[in-house]
């Protein structure tokens, strides 16, 4: 070896261009494939948790070094040069700023500002629990965050929909369903930037493009909600204790809503996605202070007694992200081994001879690769990012436009994410519904098993998407210079 291929090899600048399994391409995805079952199981156990999942393919990868028949060094290479993919780097720094963004928008309010929204109107029944999925369609596309949506809206809404007679299953089903549209749709959201992300596609531009998908969704959506949402409520619970609930929100915090416009009106425009969330951080914190919604404290603080030091909502943005962005990493070096194993052309080869000619066949396996996979791993992004070369591989081997592709990726993964009695969300707003019991004794448990059948926008999400991949609705494909065509490009 040559002193210049020992330096490369020594700082890592070398790339690994094809490494050899036992068992042949079957070997290289074991890594992933162990992932799946791991996440399968943990959640089919109720053990499930982001840490978890990271060491589920910790443990994969290690596998995937004891199957490997080229050196052991040429596959840590490989693993390093999976890591060091810009897809997986990117949708990590974006996280960070989503999750401070979103962090300091619940620090000035904008949870309480809205459910004020929902109490003064006076709406009961249906009507609560079709306003309780707008209201949470508005904040998850606000802050980008579907967990943050289920969170918030089951401890704060949820109480106050049983109170004023609305089906506990049906309200519980409009918070995960809002969650499904903010998840979806906003530019901010985690799904929003791996979708785009991984197929090189802009953030604005998808956004603006799915716009329709998420609206013909929507519209069922809330009419299903007001029809079917009625018919709770609990005799037991007297008006005072509805009056205290109301009473403890305000509408100062609907402020916020000015540094979230700012943020879609930049993301829109097509600014980088980092400049907007930056713009939006900038101008929340003063509003926060000067108006008294908050204190710098509550943004950020040296606490040398904590075992995290530093606190507030900044720092609680960041960690809330620190699992899953080490996850993405994994996964996206996992599925770089199955294209140097020579898994993902296998796979590809097998899937284009069934779909042949047909662009409809291809867009229908984009569809159900990612609701498989949705299926099986509980963490939509992780689902996502898993999926996201499947989807990327077979778009371009069709000319299928970048941004249809992120949609497909996206709109079927926010949908299942958030339906599945074993999802992370929907696990999470059960045992957020659990806590509140402790505050609210008369308040209903809902389980996961007897929610997921109503979660409309997701059902009807997944629904036209097929129809979308069934019938060519939507479908631009890719030119030379990246520019939508209804036909497909000529071959030169």
């Amino acid at each position: 070896m040559s002193n210049n291929e020992e330096l490369d090899r020594a700082t890592g600048n070398t790339s690994i261009k094809r490494l050899y399994f036992r068992f042949g391409v079957f070997g290289a995805a074991v890594p992933l494939v162990f992932f799946v079952i791991w996440a399968i199981t943990t959640s089919v156990l109720q053990l499930s948790s982001e840490i978890g999942l990271v060491l589920g393919a910790v443990i994969g990868l290690t596998l995937g070094l004891l199957m490997s028949k080229s050196k052991w060094a040429d596959y840590a290479q490989g693993l390093f040069d999976g890591l060091a993919q810009p897809v997986g780097v990117i949708a990590m720094v974006a996280w960070f700023y989503a999750g401070m963004f979103a962090q300091v928008l619940q620090v000035g309010g904008l949870v309480e500002g809205l459910v004020w929204v929902g109490g003064i109107t006076g709406l009961t029944g249906g009507l609560f629990v079709a306003l309780t999925f707008l209201l949470a369609s508005v904040f998850s596309t606000a802050v980008g965050t579907g967990y943050g949506t289920t969170v918030a809206f089951c401890t704060l809404m949820f109480p106050a929909g049983v109170a004023v007679e609305a089906d506990p299953v049906m309200m519980f089903a409009a918070i995960l369903a809002g969650a499904v549209f903010g998840d979806n749709l906003a530019p901010v959201s985690d799904t929003t930037i791996v979708s785009a992300t991984t197929q090189d596609a802009d953030v604005p531009g998808v956004v603006r493009s799915r716009f329709k998908y998420a609206i013909v969704a929507a519209v069922p959506s809330v009419i299903l909600f007001a029809i079917f949402g009625g018919g709770g409520g609990l005799a037991n619970v007297d008006q005072a204790a509805i009056t205290s609930m109301i009473d403890e929100t305000n509408p100062s915090g609907l402020v916020m809503l000015a540094p979230f416009a700012l943020v879609l009106i930049l993301a829109l425009s097509g600014h980088h996605l980092i400049t907007s969330l930056t713009w939006g951080i900038i101008s929340a914190i003063p509003l926060i202070i000067i108006l008294n919604l908050g204190t710098f404290g509550d943004i950020i603080r040296f606490n040398p007694e904590s075992d995290a030091v530093v606190e507030g909502a900044l720092i609680e943005g960041i960690s809330g992200y620190v699992n899953m962005a080490i996850l993405i990493l994994l996964i996206v070096a996992a599925a770089h081994l199955l294209r140097l194993g020579g898994t993902m052309d296998a796979i590809t080869k097998g899937l284009i001879k069934w779909i042949g000619k047909s662009v409809r066949k291809a867009e229908v396996a984009m569809w159900a690769i990612v609701g498989l996979l949705n299926s099986a791993i509980t963490i939509n992004t992780a689902a996502e990012i898993a999926a996201a070369p499947f989807v990327k591989e077979l778009g371009e081997k069709y000319k299928i436009h970048r941004y249809r592709r992120a949609n497909m990726l996206d709109a079927v993964t926010s949908a299942l994410g958030y339906i599945f009695p074993w999802g992370a969300p929907v696990l999470l707003g059960y045992s957020t519904i659990q806590t509140m019991q402790g505050t609210y004794e008369w308040l209903p448990i809902v389980n996961p098993t007897e929610v997921f059948p109503f979660v409309f926008q997701g059902w009807i999400l997944v629904i036209v998407m097929l129809i979308a991949a069934l019938t060519g609705w939507g479908l631009r494909f890719e030119g030379k210079n990246g520019e939508e065509l209804r036909e497909p490009p000529q071959d030169e």
